[in-house]
């Protein structure tokens, strides 16, 4: 231990707290160390001693820390800390920092060795970038249940590499530049779906090895294809194995009973003490370190910023300083590379503006309140949404006071909420053509995108992590239709920087935003090269209509959500044409007419005009020579 500097470990600044515990393969055997400063005594049973038939003791140092070089212990066997608590209760743990564990129902850790030569993402690693300026289109998914055979059981699960060239070939025909993965740090109930996990080093043993998932993302990458995964910060399981009470005190958790309680039935960190930050910050690091993970998603950051989630209780300031720190570490260490977004339903200012200017730091933050109000909106029968005009209109008042991402996520396709599809008002095939307009609206808005497995083929069944997606279904018309749409969409999307640059609010103008007695909204996208008009009709009455546009020209419609082709009530794909026409008209200095179909909307593209070019500078003799005639004049 004389060799290790655990000083940062006790500052909350550590971020490689890995290489220091967990259970370290070398050529002496492995090497055990673990945290516990209160337990009377620890040993170190597994595979390796017959589970304690030869109690293997650890050494404990001055700082709290044990360990112990096992000789004949190797990569492969089962472990566990046998602790005798603080308390005198002996229990058996499983290593807080183990790499790799049992698959459920056992609960016991793995030692496993990290090291891996296939890596071939170099140059990806060096370029990527937190995608600012770029067409993120973020698909997330639940590894277990994004397709599964029908003959598995309920204990089985395809593997990365069943699955990982499908997802390629998936995420390219629908245009998703990057998967985001449900948490894959290992967890005992499959129903948390991750969220409630007991080892926040060791990836889940459901879907392959730690070498799979590194292939995994690796193939990803080559596929120019990013990986973001979701963390959990803010609590774990109270399960007596994992982290719980760990050396029989409140090692993790909160010590004041009603602070350490969550609403989950689980427990909350205490994101005061400097070792569980450094703990929480070292497996953030992890993942992207050992991983190559190009971004987290942080999980519930309401319940971090306040306590217990709800503003009433007060900001919980030792938290937001330890997201903060968390944040400035990690980009500091990445340098500005990958990126880290905030699952925060709060309306707390500054979640995404720099820690050096007072912020929390992330890169950016879901969108909830804009989810919220577009599918209540989207609900109700359309002769009432006149009177709810605000809920599609009301993102743009906020939207350029965060960076902000727009989720359709697995929150709200389970437990009787309905699919996206579903949600939708009215026939069944009304419920298809306003969640195609729905999407046109998504992807046309500012902010970057994210979408669950499913919401792509128009699921109509409620997400279970226990079945996999319904990929039959592109066998109906009405789906097959549904399926050509999101992809082209996602082409628009990815093609034109006009619907994904910055953050910039020139890129963005409504046209009328206050037509709320037809269910209009219009609106344009804007780049330096290109203009686009968007036009919603969220009625059941199609409208021939004009629309205020910024110049003269010819606007060409690129997409219509009820063309033929997917499925929709007109029974042509041909686009319409429009030439404006010098007529003031929604504050802008010309107008165009054009038809919106119900429950539909339109894409057109402007033929801008080409700026005139300035006049060439005068050739310097003859410029001279002027100059001079008139002087003397």
């Amino acid at each position: 231990m004389d060799k290790l500097n655990t000083t940062p470990f006790f500052q909350g600044s550590e971020i490689e707290a890995y290489k220091i515990f967990g259970a370290h393969p070398g050529r002496d055997g492995v090497t055990f160390r673990v945290w516990a400063p209160h337990a009377k005594r620890i040993e170190v049973v597994g595979a390796f001693n017959d589970w304690g038939a030869d109690p293997i003791p650890m050494v404990k140092d001055d700082q709290g820390i044990w360990s112990v070089t096992v000789e004949n212990a190797k990569p492969g066997d089962g472990y566990k800390y046998r602790v005798t608590q603080a308390t005198g209760d002996v229990v058996d743990k499983a290593d807080p920092y183990a790499f790799y564990s049992e698959k459920r129902p056992n609960t016991a850790s793995v030692v496993a060795n990290l090291s891996f030569d296939g890596w071939t993402d170099q140059e990806w690693m060096k370029t990527r970038t937190k995608g600012y300026d770029k067409p993120v289109n973020i698909y997330e998914m639940h590894v277990g249940s994004w397709k599964r055979d029908e003959d598995m059981g309920p204990n089985d699960f395809m593997h990365y590499s069943q699955i990982v060239d499908d997802l390629i070939a998936h995420c390219r025909e629908y245009h998703f530049s990057h998967v985001e993965v449900m948490p894959l740090s290992e967890f005992p109930f499959d129903g948390s779906w991750g969220y409630q996990s007991t080892g926040y080093f060791s990836s889940t043993s459901r879907y392959g090895t730690n070498r799979d998932l590194m292939e995994f993302v690796n193939k990803l990458h080559d596929a120019g294809i990013g990986v973001i995964m979701d963390f959990v910060p803010v609590h774990f399981v109270k399960d007596n194995f994992a982290l719980a009470r760990f050396d029989g005190t409140p090692l993790y958790e909160y010590s004041k009973d009603s602070d350490a309680h969550s609403q989950w039935d689980t427990y909350n960190f205490d994101l005061w003490k400097e070792e569980v930050r450094s703990f929480l910050m070292s497996a953030a690091n992890f993942w992207l370190d050992v991983y190559h993970m190009d971004g987290l998603r942080f999980d519930a950051i309401a319940n971090a910023i306040f306590w217990h989630g709800d503003k009433r209780n007060g900001v919980n300031e030792g938290a937001c300083d330890f997201m903060k720190r968390l944040n400035f570490t990690i980009n500091k260490r990445w340098e500005g590379r990958v990126m880290l977004i905030a699952e925060d339903s709060s309306d707390f200012p500054n979640v995404t503006k720099p820690t050096l200017d007072g912020g929390l730091g992330f890169d950016y933050k879901w969108d909830l309140g804009w989810m919220n109000d577009t599918l209540s909106y989207l609900k109700k029968d359309p002769i009432y949404r006149q009177w709810h005009h605000n809920d599609i209109t009301f993102s743009m008042a906020y939207f350029y006071s965060e960076k902000f991402i727009l989720p359709l996520s697995h929150d709200e396709v389970v437990h009787g909420k309905a699919t996206i599809v579903d949600k939708m008002w009215g026939s069944y095939e009304d419920k298809f053509a306003q969640a195609r307009a729905l999407y046109t609206y998504m992807y046309t808005h500012p902010g970057k995108k994210l979408n669950f497995m499913g919401n792509e083929i128009g699921m109509m069944r409620e997400w279970d992590e226990s079945r996999g997606c319904d990929w039959f279904l592109d066998e109906y018309p009405m789906h097959q239709g549904f399926e050509k749409f999101f992809a082209d969409l996602g082409d628009i999307y990815g093609e034109d920087s006009a619907f994904w640059y910055g953050y910039d609010p020139m890129n963005f103008q409504w046209i009328d935003a206050d037509n709320a007695s037809q269910n209009l909204f219009s609106y344009m996208r804007k780049s330096a090269e290109k203009t686009y008009v968007i036009l919603l009709n969220f009625s059941t009455n199609s409208v021939r209509q004009r629309f205020g546009v910024p110049f003269r020209g010819k606007f060409t419609e690129v997409l219509n959500t009820q063309w033929a082709k997917y499925n929709g009530s007109l029974d042509t794909d041909t686009p319409q044409t429009a030439w404006s026409v010098k007529v003031p008209l929604n504050h802008q200095p010309f107008l165009f007419e054009v038809t919106v179909p119900a429950l539909g909307a339109c894409i057109f593209e402007a033929d801008t005009p080409a700026p005139k070019p300035e006049p060439e500078a005068a050739p310097a003799k003859k410029a001279d020579a002027k100059a001079k005639k008139e002087a003397k004049a």
